[in-house]
């Protein structure tokens, strides 16, 4: 059984709703500068103990997890912490917001021997297990290009919290905070990005950072990616359509679970359609969201085939952002990976 401490009882809320039908994981702790809210999130069953100092479970040789899930600027300093007591680390996005904090969190978990999971629970659900289904059969042939839309609703309320939609307290905008998973959600698709050309604008709140961006990808493999970003839609719609050389994969609308509704999976050749849906009827069934996120680090710490998220994928995440926003800032096709001497690779803050 792993035992793992929730830090933050904020998005921490759904880590725990997760945890609470993922074998093999116990949540022991929850902390909370608020203790009261903490507990309003007991349910019949639980039997974590609710902590208001960061301390106390760090100090625990009981815990052999700690979750992450609080305001972005103490992501990295708490997580060293966690790994320097220890601890392998879950953590909320961003891992980091620069890469030379990303350099200090692998050094770390290299010297503790600990992991590090960033937190990228969209890869998870029973239309992406189908999506890698056809993938792994060489059913969708070369991606061609694709287009990412993550239109959300943040308004007045949402940027009620103090540090959300500055630059000490949320670090970013809607490219860090918003479609990072949709980001990854690409990467672990259609592989690495090659090249980023980006605008973002702050069009829709009174906020220090953006809440609209449209974004040019060039991956590694060649295909071209479109990534239209706001914060303004009248709903929140997360909707990926993947054209690939043999097939056209697209989503549904589900903003925070792609892989939870259903996707469309349609032959460029009709005669190919029934091959591709009898693969699709025989893909093995995938928890979604958080669910499949903490299973597939229960395998990982538990010595089992895993595909739990990496410490590189995080890092990768980050350097993406890095790249949109320099890209943004100087109107510059920025090539992929940067390297420690390029401009943002100690953050990208004003």
């Amino acid at each position: 059984m792993i035992r793992t401490a929730i830090l933050g009882a904020g998005i921490g809320r759904e880590h725990l709703a997760a945890c609470r039908n993922v074998e093999g994981l116990d949540v022991a702790a929850l902390v909370d500068l608020d203790p009261a809210r903490a507990e309003a999130l007991r349910a019949p069953g639980d039997r974590f103990r609710v902590e208001s100092d960061v301390a106390a479970v760090l100090g625990d040789p009981a815990i052999d997890l700690v979750d992450i899930c609080l305001p972005p600027h103490l992501h990295v300093p708490v997580a060293l912490q966690a790994l320097e007591a220890g601890k392998h680390v879950v953590c909320e996005k961003p891992l980091a917001t620069a890469l030379s904090a990303c350099a200090r969190l692998k050094a770390a978990a290299r010297q503790s021997g600990r992991r590090v999971f960033p937190v990228f629970q969209y890869r998870w659900g029973p239309s992406l297990a189908q999506m890698r289904q056809l993938m792994r059969l060489g059913l969708t042939g070369r991606a061609q290009v694709a287009a990412l839309e993550t239109h959300w609703n943040r308004g007045a309320e949402y940027y009620a919290v103090p540090w959300r939609g500055t630059w000490a307290g949320e670090q970013g905008g809607a490219v860090l905070g918003h479609a990072i998973h949709n980001h990854d959600l690409l990467t672990h698709l259609l592989g690495p990005v090659a090249s980023v050309s980006a605008m973002v604008a702050t069009r829709v709140n009174p906020i220090e950072t953006e809440d609209c961006a449209a974004i040019a990808l060039c991956m590694e493999s060649g295909a071209l990616v479109t990534s239209s970003i706001t914060l303004g839609a009248g709903f929140d719609r997360t909707r990926l359509r993947i054209v690939f050389e043999h097939l056209t994969a697209s989503s549904g609308e589900a903003p925070y679970a792609p892989g939870a509704d259903p996707w469309h999976f349609v032959a460029r050749d009709p005669q190919d359609q029934a091959r591709i849906d009898a693969a699709l009827a025989d893909t093995p069934a995938e928890a979604v969201g958080f669910a499949g996120f903490f299973t597939e680090i229960v395998n990982a710490l538990t010595g089992r085939p895993d595909t739990a998220v990496t410490l590189e994928d995080g890092v990768a995440s980050v350097a993406l952002v890095s790249a949109i926003y320099h890209a943004a800032r100087t109107g510059a096709r920025v090539s992929l990976p940067l390297a420690p001497d390029h401009p943002l690779y100690d953050g990208w803050q004003p």
